[in-house]
């Protein structure tokens, strides 16, 4: 049962007030009454109140004295100013005190029971009308999901997907939560379909239906801006998930207008070594191998799988014609993350600047193997949280200020997302089989075919084979490989943990953002 609304009311002329406080109560609000500031802030630190209804002239304590100590006893406690005068300094003094809000004598009972519904109500209400608005849409939803046949049809869906789950989020509808998920999930089923479908064709029959892929990012949407003659600066941030840009959405919009919010497909599979080196090549990892196989690493080698980006997005540069002066940068830990302001000067000397980002993907493995973040970062809502108040204090943020003062343009993307993985798959394969829970590359595997997408033949989606007889298979939704080899202990340690590599929306459909200084 809801607590009732608790007021309290501080006003000299309290007793001339009755019929007002009368009315409040026949609302159903219990209302307690003092007329002086003294009694006021007795009452405050030995009572909870919902509201306060305070004076601004009384005799002793003043309104604005009184207001600015029942802040240092209870600074989250809503406010009301009720005063007779309209002059400017006492508005900006209580304003700058925090009120809620104030109103201007003499009061009628409504606009005090109206005061009152903006504040205590103000959340249910909400609430209620993000439940209707939501239930009104679900079938609706519901239909779009189940013919969705082209790749915009499935940026549709997204987008109004995570709109509606941050809704219910802030608003804190637990049981409209629990049946998007459940919409989610019949999304991502339906999704995966469309992709096992449709995606050799986007490469060996390439047509309007395509969505824009991994390879393509810098010819379609950096490059045009370059030739433009623009400054831009292309920020990576690693396994940044389409939610997580929607949470950091409205502080960027305070430095920058969103020029285009558009949602790129990360080719498969959806991890960094694949993804982001067909980003920086402008080719299909089969092309990286053919062209230039002194600048890509097959898995079963020892070194690291990225090294090269640089030098792999130079030569598209050169394979473009665009003669822009380059600056890279991967800011890959915390000491380096500190530095990160002392590239504004070698942003501001070159045309193009790319920084690579990793803090998102060393939050989504630090979850994995430590305990503590696995519980501050217990799902999707969570992580999503601590994205926030990172960005919010990071040094990126701090560096972003400095670009949009600098007039230089952003497009800020990922290479892939990341999927809480709840549903362990069988899979056997030999010590060279690759370790990726969401992907598997190698030969003699042996599983389920009805549980995987198998790619028998890598060519056919441009993926380079270790051997002749190498296949791939992707997990789905929130599958992920298990080995049989003390199966237990390895699907206990990894479920629940954010992974990619395989097929879902979240991993595959990803934010690619253009951003224009606010000037």
């Amino acid at each position: 049962m809801q607590r009732e609304t608790t007021i309290l009311w501080v006003d000299d002329e309290i007793d001339l007030l009755k019929p007002h406080v009368i009315f409040l109560e026949s609302k159903g609000y219990h209302i307690d009454t003092v007329n002086n500031g003294s009694d006021a802030l007795d009452m405050v630190a030995k009572k909870q109140y919902d509201i306060v209804f305070l004076d601004e002239n009384m005799p002793g304590i003043s309104g604005l004295e009184t207001l600015a100590r029942i802040k240092k006893i209870n600074n989250s406690l809503p406010i009301i100013m009720i005063t007779k005068s309209e002059e400017e300094f006492i508005m900006d003094e209580a304003i700058g005190s925090q009120i809620a809000d104030y109103l201007i004598k003499p009061v009628n009972p409504m606009q005090m029971l109206m005061a009152v519904k903006k504040i205590a109500d103000k959340k249910r209400l909400v609430s209620e009308k993000t439940t209707m608005n939501y239930q009104s849409q679900f079938n609706e939803l519901g239909v779009e999901i189940n013919n969705a046949a082209t790749a915009n049809d499935w940026k549709i869906i997204l987008k109004k997907l995570v709109f509606w789950e941050l809704e219910l989020q802030k608003n804190g509808i637990a049981s409209m939560e629990q049946i998007l998920q459940m919409q989610k999930t019949e999304a991502n089923n339906r999704f995966v379909k469309y992709v096992v479908t449709n995606y050799e064709s986007w490469f060996s029959k390439p047509d309007t239906d395509t969505p824009l892929l991994s390879p393509n990012i810098f010819k379609n949407k950096v490059f045009p801006a370059i030739k433009n003659g623009e400054q831009v600066a292309v920020i990576i941030i690693d396994n940044l998930r389409f939610d997580q840009w929607k949470c950091i959405e409205q502080m960027v919009s305070t430095l920058y207008n969103v020029e285009d919010e558009d949602i790129l497909f990360s080719i498969l599979p959806t991890a960094t070594q694949f993804a982001r080196n067909a980003m920086f090549a402008g080719l299909m990892p089969l092309e990286i191998e053919k062209l230039h196989p002194d600048l890509w690493v097959n898995e079963d080698e020892e070194e690291a799988k990225n090294n090269f980006e640089k030098e792999l997005l130079q030569k598209q540069m050169d394979r473009m014609g665009i003669k822009a002066s380059l600056f890279y940068d991967k800011i890959h830990n915390a000491e380096k993350s500190q530095k990160l302001s002392n590239d504004i000067n070698e942003i501001m000397r070159n045309q193009l600047s790319v920084l690579i980002i990793n803090f998102v993907d060393m939050l989504s493995h630090a979850r994995t193997d430590s305990q503590m973040i696995r519980e501050l970062a217990y799902d999707e809502k969570a992580y999503r949280s601590i994205t926030q108040s990172w960005f919010t204090h990071s040094t990126l943020f701090e560096l972003m200020k400095t670009l949009a003062s600098k007039n230089i343009k952003i497009v800020l993307t990922t290479d892939h997302g990341t999927i809480r993985v709840t549903n362990p798959i069988k899979v056997i394969g030999d010590k060279n089989v690759s370790s990726n829970l969401r992907y598997k590359q190698g030969r003699n595997l042996d599983y389920n075919p009805k549980e995987v997408y198998e790619i028998r033949n890598p060519q056919t989606i441009h993926l380079p084979r270790i051997n002749i007889s190498t296949s791939y298979i992707f997990a789905t939704g929130r599958d992920f490989f298990a080995y049989p080899n003390n199966y237990n202990y390895y699907v206990s340690y990894f479920r629940n943990t954010f992974q990619h590599g395989g097929i879902s929306m979240e991993e595959m459909m990803i934010p690619l953002i253009t951003l224009s200084p606010i000037r």
